[in-house]
């Protein structure tokens, strides 16, 4: 046996040998260590990891029927999809939902990592990785909803593109060369499905091998901010002394954890697939495109409220800069903060302050951008920008002075 073993392709010692398959299981699972003093959001990542699953394959059946073309791309999707393909309408209730609730995840994923500190001391590039991450799920979703080629995705089109002229700047030809046209039509189209259905999910697959690698190095930082000694800790563990342990392994002491959580989350998302699923689905874009009627308020979908309205209260220049720095300024959250603490924000004085303001900033500026911009709307929409970008700047005067915590 152990001969045949030894021979025979793709046996366990065969893989091993070539590609030390025993080896990387160690490294990523049965001896990859995990605190024991983390909680439920630290599951998030995995919850993602599932959801981007279901978005490739809800995808591929969707691509199936599915007509990049101006004159067959609504009833590509509204009538053939969603009456004549068998379950048709659950694989699209499937891919706008997970579209949706992904970016629920990624901010509270976001959101975790600055609450506890899990960007600093060596976490960096993970940090900036899983910002590089949101960018690249943010572009696949503005493609995506052009595809259906309704009312919303054609006039978001037209407003986002025109970004690209610089304000003032007034690079039109820029523009016309994203669209393929001076307005979108048949290449626009085209374009941004080759982005939706190839360019960007293979940037996406990438950047989580990145994303992945960082995570691994500096290890999974903890709820309380501790510095774990895991070449220690992990001996202990492997001596019998799990009580006395501080880490855990992640196969699979951390995954049975990860999939209780992701149990949960499966209830509450096939809830929404099936009683729910019209919150993914702007009632504009069930009008046909029609270049020639706008719609009376044009928006984005809930997850760019945010920076849309940070856009939205100023000059054309200025709210471009607004914008601008709102899309870039999270990915330098680790050289802003200059405290040394690595601790959860509850533990750090005025960060805690700045923390909970930024979130409901947030919260208010989302509300704000799906509200047409008059009268009092306008005025807590400007108040709101100008309160995220003072945020910001105040951030590495706030920190800078931050006592080290004791122990």
């Amino acid at each position: 046996m152990a001969k045949f073993e030894k021979s025979f392709p793709f046996s366990n010692k065969w893989l091993d040998d070539r590609l030390a398959v025993n080896t990387l299981n160690r490294v990523l699972s049965t001896e990859y260590w995990i605190p024991k003093n983390i909680n439920f959001l630290w599951a998030m990542g995995m919850v993602l990891a599932i959801l981007f699953a279901l978005l490739l394959v809800s995808g591929i059946f969707l691509l199936m029927y599915y007509k990049p073309d101006t004159n067959l791309a609504f009833d590509s999707v509204n009538y053939t999809i969603m009456t004549e393909v068998g379950y048709g309408w659950l694989w699209r209730h499937v891919h706008g939902v997970a579209a949706s609730v992904v970016f629920l995840v990624i901010y509270i994923h976001m959101f975790t990592a600055i609450y506890y500190g899990s960007y600093k001391q060596g976490r960096e590039i993970i940090w900036i990785s899983g910002m590089l991450l949101f960018v690249a799920f943010s572009a696949e979703a503005f493609s995506g909803y052009m595809l259906p080629w309704g009312q919303m995705s054609y006039w978001a089109g037209m407003v986002i593109t025109n970004l690209f002229s610089m304000g003032s700047l007034e690079f039109n030809g820029l523009v016309e060369w994203i669209r393929g046209d001076y307005v979108p039509g048949d290449a626009f189209l085209s374009r941004f499905f080759m982005l939706h259905v190839l360019l960007v999910p293979l940037a996406i697959i990438g950047i989580i091998v990145l994303h992945f690698g960082a995570l691994r190095i500096p290890h999974v930082n903890n709820q309380d901010g501790d510095e774990i000694d895991f070449d220690v800790e992990s001996k202990k563990y492997l001596a019998g002394e799990t009580k006395e342990a501080k880490v855990i392994r992640f196969q699979w002491d951390f995954l049975s954890k990860d999939i209780f959580v992701l149990g949960v989350f499966m209830i509450f998302f096939f809830y929404l697939v099936f009683y729910h699923f019209d919150f993914a689905l702007d009632p504009v874009n069930f009008d046909k495109a029609d270049g020639l009627k706008t719609p009376a308020h044009i928006y984005p979908e809930w997850y760019f409220l945010w920076s849309y309205e940070i856009l939205r209260p100023f000059s054309k220049d200025i709210g471009l800069l607004a914008f601008a720095f709102a899309q870039v300024i999270f990915m330098l959250l680790p050289f802003l903060d200059r405290s040394p603490n690595v601790a959860p924000a509850s533990r750090r004085g005025l960060f805690r302050i700045w923390f909970w303001v930024l979130l409901v900033d947030m919260i208010v500026l989302s509300v704000m951008g799906k509200v047409p911009p008059m009268g009092i709307f306008n005025t807590i929409g400007l108040v709101s920008a100008l309160t995220f970008i003072g945020l910001w700047v105040i951030l590495p005067f706030i920190t800078m002075f931050e006592k080290k915590l004791k122990d």
